[in-house]
Order: structure tokens, then C-alpha cells, then sequence
């Protein structure tokens, strides 16, 4: 039998449980257009509940799911205050400008996480010749700032001050199921005060592909609109729809082993010479590490690793990121960390 691959590149890579497979296979199906989809209509619903919503929408991707959400919340010409290192800023290919037809206004938050004294100074000034601050996105967990989560008072209070000022908030909550671990609180309860939450069926949930967009039933029908729009009348969508029912319902009960696995790996990569990191920050299933002080860059890096069958992902010339998902284990985890140590300790 070959070596295992570890592969470490995404919690996008995992594969479909055997229940999913079984639940696809058996899926009741209709044309969701039509809206008579069953499985579809199934899991908007069980979303929804989960929620506390009044309605939920099935999506291909969270990256379509964010991008319905601020198109039903903005007009053109308007700006969506998100966080800098943010996903929907910086891996959705520009789509807020692009097909929205709405600006992004950049603010940095700490380690990812913005706080609304941060927020409120990038709110435009309601004077007609100035483009208007039409939404403000956060992102929880945090990807690019290493699986950071929202502290839920700070995002209460974002969205609280934002209704004052006649904003809505929207959550890009790919990652929410991991935030909610980690809070040991339930998403219903971090996401309350958002006025549209998106989140992924297929990272670390498990399933094969989908994502998910909650709110009240008025905004869903809007979005419902928006989603034929941009191409996603996925017909007898059951077919995917049924590994997402699973994936909500068994997913959720793995990712405290994700989060330990990822510490695993932070630890283990804090002992190693050159790698800079500090595990106390880990908070859910993303690691992101310098190697700056080593002699190679990170795709040189990644390359090498690569060649040993762990496979890694460059975040940037100098930082490197690992996901841990269903389909790696404690043992994964380690070895990924021996293997590491033996490419920067060899220099190759």
C-alpha cells in the first residue's frame, strides 16, 4: 500500500462519510427552481431551525453565498466595510465590484477581529456626492489571521451600533460551526444579531459542496432572486442537498478534534528551529507559521513538503497555512510535524 498523502491544504479537501454517500444515493429529488425540491427544501429548513431563522437558501459555494448576500443588501455605487485580511476582500475575485457593483472599504482589524471603534471612522459622512457606507462584513472564524474568533459581545455590539446607524451586518461565518466550538456557545446564539449569515457545508462540516444563507424569510426570497441571477437554479439540487442534512447533523460533533489536532501542530511546530508561532494564539483548526527566518520562502517550502506527501498551502513569501479537518488524525498531525522538521532541518 502507497504512504498516506497528508493533506493539509484546506478543510475544503475532505471527503464525503459513508452516510453522506448513502443519503445521496437515496435522495428524494424535484426541481428546486420550482422550488419542489424536498432534500433542498429539507436542509434550507433544518438550517434555518438550527439558526433560529425564519428561512435558509441552499448555495453552490460560500463565495456565491456572500456575494448574494451584500447584493441583496446594497445598491451600486455603495462600500462594504470589511476587514483587510479578509476572505470575501481577498479570494472571492473582486466580486463585490465586479457584479455587485459595490466598493470595499478596507479597515484592519487586530489579529482579524475588528472592533466597532475601528469600524466607525470608516463610515461615510451622509453627504450625497460621497459614495455611502452601505454594509459592514465580518468574518468569523478568521481565515487569513490563523482561525481567530469574534469575541460574541464585540460582534453584538458592531451590529447593535450598526442598526443605530442604519447599516445591516452581514456575517461571511464559513467557519461559524468552529467559532461556535471554541466559544461553547451555539451558532444560533453568536449569530443572532447579524443580518445575514453565510456559512459552508463543505469545509469543516464534510460535505461535498454547498454553503448556506439564513435570514428572514423576505431576504431569503430576495436572495432567492439574486442566486438564479448569478447562475445557481441548481435544479434536482437533492442530490448534493442530502450529504449537507448530514453534514449539519454530524459534522459539528468532530471539530473539537480538529482544534486539538491543530494544536498538535502548533506546539510541534514551536519547537522546531526557524518557525515562528505561538500556540497560545491557535484557537480552532488553522495554523499559519513564519519560516522568514529560515533559508528558504514558503513555496520553496511548500514544494519540498510536497515531494514528502504532506501537502501545505503559501499564505504569503514568508507564512505558510494548515488546516485540520475529518480526514487527518493525531498521527497525521505529528508526522506532518517530523516531516517538517526534516525539510528545514536538512535546508532541503
Amino acid at each position: 500500500m502507497s504512504e498516506k498523502i497528508i493533506d493539509l491544504r484546506s478543510d475544503t479537501v475532505t471527503k464525503p462519510s459513508p452516510a453522506m454517500r448513502r443519503a445521496m444515493a437515496d435522495a428524494e429529488v424535484g426541481d428546486d427552481v420550482y422550488l419542489e425540491d424536498p432534500t433542498v427544501n429539507r436542509l434550507q429548513a433544518r438550517a434555518a431551525e438550527i439558526f433560529g431563522r425564519e428561512a435558509g437558501l441552499f448555495v453552490a459555494s460560500g463565495s456565491m453565498g456572500n456575494l448574494t448576500c451584500i447584493m441583496a443588501q446594497t445598491s451600486r455605487g455603495q462600500e462594504v466595510i470589511c476587514e483587510a485580511a479578509g476572505h470575501i476582500y481577498n479570494y472571492e475575485m473582486g466580486s463585490m465590484a465586479a457584479l455587485a457593483g459595490v466598493l470595499p472599504r478596507l479597515v484592519a482589524g487586530t489579529e482579524g477581529i475588528l472592533t466597532w471603534e475601528r469600524i466607525a471612522p470608516a463610515i461615510r459622512e451622509k453627504v450625497y456626492y460621497r459614495p455611502q457606507t452601505g454594509l459592514i462584513s465580518l468574518e468569523n472564524s478568521h481565515n487569513m489571521a490563523g482561525g481567530t474568533v469574534y469575541p460574541t459581545e464585540i460582534a453584538e455590539e458592531i451590529c447593535d451600533r450598526a442598526h443605530e446607524a442604519g447599516i445591516a451586518v452581514h456575517l461571511d461565518g464559513a467557519r461559524i460551526f468552529n467559532a461556535a466550538v471554541y466559544l461553547k456557545q451555539d451558532v444560533a446564539t453568536i449569530t443572532k444579531k447579524f443580518d445575514s449569515v453565510q456559512f459552508c457545508l463543505s469545509k469543516g462540516l464534510g460535505a461535498p459542496v454547498g454553503s448556506m444563507i439564513v435570514g428572514s424569510k423576505d431576504f431569503v426570497d430576495r436572495c432567492r432572486v439574486i442566486r438564479k441571477m448569478l447562475g445557481g437554479g441548481m435544479r434536482q439540487a437533492g442530490v448534493i442537498a442530502a450529504a449537507g442534512l448530514v453534514a449539519l447533523e454530524e459534522g459539528p460533533t468532530g471539530l473539537s478534534a480538529d482544534h486539538d489536532n491543530a494544536q498538535i501542530l502548533a506546539q510541534g511546530l514551536a519547537r522546531i528551529p526557524g518557525v515562528q508561532i505561538d500556540p497560545k494564539k491557535i484557537q480552532t483548526n488553522i495554523v499559519i507559521f513564519d519560516i522568514g527566518k529560515t533559508a528558504m520562502t514558503s513555496s520553496q517550502f511548500v514544494d519540498q513538503l510536497g515531494k514528502r506527501l504532506v501537502l501545505t498551502g503559501a499564505v504569503d513569501p514568508n507564512r505558510v497555512r494548515l488546516v485540520t479537518h475529518k480526514d487527518v488524525n493525531r498521527s497525521d498531525c505529528e508526522r506532518a510535524v517530523a516531516v517538517i522538521g526534516e525539510v528545514l532541518g536538512t535546508g532541503y
